[in-house]
């Protein structure tokens, strides 16, 4: 063998060990089984002590990191709509940002009926909304979370629900911000309803926020929660993880967490998913930590 070749081999060999120890390297250094969800706090879980005074709302990105270990965050409007100026939105900002927490979104309240059958209604509920998108623009958020009230036949409401939508989507479109539909009472709480709101609204910042426990559309009506779930997951853009009661193992008694945890993964769902706990035989406290707990046996299945 002339030098050439063997050097042409030696070479190559040496190239190979270092590839091959660069993957290993790689491989090493990339966990074997990395988290497919991440977890927020949704304000809504503390609501008694914040409607108490026992806590602040100016706080809760210090109390969702220091108190929960959870360093992202969903805002509950109803608890700043007397003191929204921009000074305090910018107060907030400043609050998350020394806490290292990362505002998600912002859900909105009591601002009118995005499908009222009434024109001049349904603009003005669109207008009140401005002021949501203004804050979860400066606060980092990527959405509102809004309702989709309305009245009339099932297909009437939902052209109007589509359109109140839609012409928000549009204004909120500007400041980068999705206008996202929890299934929150009434037909919202109908996932084929809903869905169909979605495809009407057909605009690209118009998502949903499935809440794993909404599904009550009335006091003798209730919309099977798996079935919806699978229906709403392919627009979703959030999850709210709703829990109530809990048994000894730690399981939410009346929402099977083992059955919708695998439909939200299945639709390729890789965002964020909240704590909404709104049980009473637990504290708030006590409650967000068990949905937490019951929350990370899943994130890496």
């Amino acid at each position: 063998m002339n030098s050439t070749r063997r050097t042409f081999l030696q070479t190559a060999i040496g190239l190979s060990a270092g590839a091959l120890a660069s993957r290993s390297l790689r491989a090493a250094a990339t966990p074997a089984s990395a988290p497919w969800f991440e977890i927020s706090l949704a304000q809504w879980s503390l609501n008694r002590a914040f409607r108490a005074g026992t806590l602040d709302a100016m706080d809760f990105a210090r109390i969702a990191k220091r108190d929960y270990g959870i360093s992202a965050i969903e805002y509950v409007n109803q608890f700043y709509m007397e003191t929204l100026t921009d000074s305090v939105v910018a107060e907030l900002r400043k609050r998350a940002d020394g806490e290292g927490v990362t505002s998600i979104l912002i859900m909105c309240d009591r601002e009118g009926r995005l499908g009222d059958p009434d024109p001049a209604e349904r603009g003005k509920a669109v207008s009140n909304h401005h002021r949501w998108v203004h804050a979860a623009k400066t606060l980092g958020c990527h959405a509102i979370r809004v309702n989709a009230a309305s009245l009339g036949t099932f297909e009437e409401q939902q052209k109007l629900a589509a359109d109140g939508l839609r012409a928000l989507a549009q204004y909120a479109d500007g400041y980068g911000i999705n206008v996202i539909v929890e299934n929150h009472g009434g037909l919202s709480s109908n996932g084929s309803w809903l869905a169909g709101v979605m495809k009407l609204a057909a605009h690209p910042r118009v998502g949903t926020l499935p809440d794993f426990g909404n599904f009550r559309i009335s006091p003798t009506e209730e919309y099977d929660r798996y079935k919806g779930t699978e229906e709403l997951m392919p627009f979703a853009k959030g999850v709210s993880a709703k829990a109530l009661e809990f048994d000894g193992a730690g399981n939410e008694q009346n929402i099977d967490f083992h059955r919708l945890l695998p439909i939200v993964k299945a639709a390729g769902y890789r965002g964020y998913i909240g704590i909404e706990y709104e049980g009473r035989t637990l504290s708030e406290p006590d409650g967000i930590r068990a949905t937490k707990a019951l929350l990370e046996r899943f994130r890496v299945s």
